[in-house]
């Protein structure tokens, strides 16, 4: 490869990094928490003012479910206007939360703004202690099991069948208080 496309490889990078992060909705803190590479290496890289090593590439890359590909690959893959997933080749999608399994059922996150999966929530698994809040929507649909979502002051209790639909710049929370898992089809969507 001449150093030119080289160069120009390696330029692309952050930009790529930067808009995954935005597409995300995710701040430089929630992206290092993620994927354990500091803020300022996340910003450093998304500025092009440092070039990360393979192993930080390898932990952002994770972090934001994409191959380490996408961030090197030469050429700009032409978007897909239509995304096929056969039942048996859903995609593991990243969550930071023990005791959920997402497999995705949707098309790429950086090329459409809704994410869907469908997600198998342990017994007793929950988002943590702590209420989450960030910019979109989520809509869950209960397939098994039962779900607690709690959104604002509003505590929910989801049975076979049932769904809400929510802003996420609430605070909010979700668990598992059964005791076999839960099963959901679980949309999110991000601003751009």
């Amino acid at each position: 490869m001449p150093d030119a496309e080289l160069e120009e490889v390696v330029n692309s990078i952050g930009p790529k990094l930067r808009e995954l992060r935005d597409v995300n909705g995710l701040s430089l803190q929630q992206l290092s928490d993620r994927s354990d590479v500091s803020p300022a290496a996340i910003h450093k890289v998304e500025q092009g003012n440092m070039v990360p090593t393979i192993t930080t590439l390898l932990k952002l890359a994770a972090a934001l479910d994409r191959p380490v590909s996408y961030f090197v690959d030469e050429e700009e893959a032409t978007p897909s206007y239509v995304v096929f997933t056969p039942a048996d080749d859903r995609k593991k999608l990243y969550t930071s939360h023990t005791g959920i399994e997402l497999a995705g059922i949707s098309g790429p996150y950086g090329q459409y703004f809704v994410a869907t999966a469908i997600a198998e929530v342990a017994p007793g698994a929950s988002s943590g202690d702590n209420p989450l809040r960030h910019p979109g929507e989520e809509l869950i649909f209960l397939l098994s099991g039962t779900l607690e979502v709690d959104v604002g002051d509003q505590k929910l209790r989801l049975a076979i069948g049932d769904s809400v639909h929510f802003r996420t710049d609430r605070e909010h929370r979700w668990r598992n208080p059964g005791k076999r898992p839960a099963k959901a089809v679980w949309m999110a969507l991000r601003p751009a």
